[in-house]
């Protein structure tokens, strides 16, 4: 099996032979042209997290559609993209299936991914949404939380929140998985990529706090006292919202259809990676 990389701003390093790295822009169609030329299957996992309109546009928006167009020009069998369950906007979530929730996506990012997922389903293609991704690489959901901990004087409502997470080890099997499964595997165009046991959001907060050296705290908030003293910091004033209520995603039909087994729980998970994000969070 060959495998074509695609690299832009960063560098990547190909593992022994039959890799290929192209550079290559999603916002420059030219660039994209040939790349998918022998390809079966485009594992899309490329997205710009931010708050800029025009970038969240140009590069998760037309810069999808403008891969789309050269992987159905080259005939490219089958894509998977990588979006995020952010497309669903605020809300609680318990236990739920794509094909019970409606996409409202409340972000320039998530509005934008949204887009991108429609792209890909037009072509036939398969969307996978994350929710909370973790491990190795992840510059986003641990330092949120970390920032959110030193930022708050103590816990909000006892943590009591149910949470999805994946680990970036496990999303990248699921993501190869569904790439490699034999079609009539895949019952459906769209899944909840993520571990199907959720995480009581104290659980996560106390191994993130550990893991940055932070003390726990011994007072308990409400909601509306925490938004107070977050009020100036939307990065941490998100996560709280994201904590304060249950966000439940089913993963379990993805893991059953493509036959594989989850990766280890969450505290066994997060302690292997415990070493990588204390070198990453005293550099925050």
């Amino acid at each position: 099996m060959a495998l074509t990389l695609l690299s832009h701003s960063r560098p990547v390093l190909a593992a022994g032979t039959g890799h290929r790295i192209v550079p290559a822009d999603l916002t420059d169609p030219g660039s994209l042209r040939g790349v998918c030329e022998g390809v079966d299957v485009v594992l899309h996992c490329a997205s710009y997290i931010g708050a800029a309109p025009d970038s969240n546009e140009s590069v998760n928006a037309r810069g999808t559609r403008n891969l789309v167009a050269e992987a159905r020009r080259s005939g490219v069998s089958r894509i998977v993209y990588v979006s995020t369950a952010s497309v669903y906007g605020r809300g609680t979530f318990r236990d739920a299936a794509p094909g019970q929730l409606v996409r409202n996506p409340g972000s320039p990012t998530s509005m934008s991914r949204a887009v991108a997922e429609d792209a890909v389903l037009e072509a036939g293609g398969t969307v996978l949404r994350p929710h909370l991704v973790h491990g190795p690489g992840d510059m986003w959901v641990v330092p949120a939380l970390a920032g959110l901990l030193r930022a708050l004087p103590g816990s909000v409502e006892g943590w009591t929140s149910q949470i999805s997470l994946v680990s970036a080890r496990d999303l990248a099997r699921l993501v190869v998985g569904a790439g490699l499964a034999p079609a009539a595997d895949l019952k459906s165009l769209t899944y909840h990529a993520t571990h199907p046991v959720p995480v009581r959001a104290a659980t996560l907060l106390r191994a993130v706090a550990a893991c940055a050296s932070l003390p726990w705290p011994r007072q308990d908030l409400s909601v509306s006292r925490a938004r107070t003293h977050l009020a100036a910091d939307t990065r941490t004033s998100h996560a709280l919202d994201m904590l304060r209520t249950d966000h439940w995603f089913d993963g379990a039909p993805l893991w059953r259809e493509l036959r594989m087994t989850p990766g280890p729980d969450f505290e066994t998970d997060f302690a292997e990676s415990a070493g990588w994000y204390r070198r990453s969070l005293l550099a925050v």
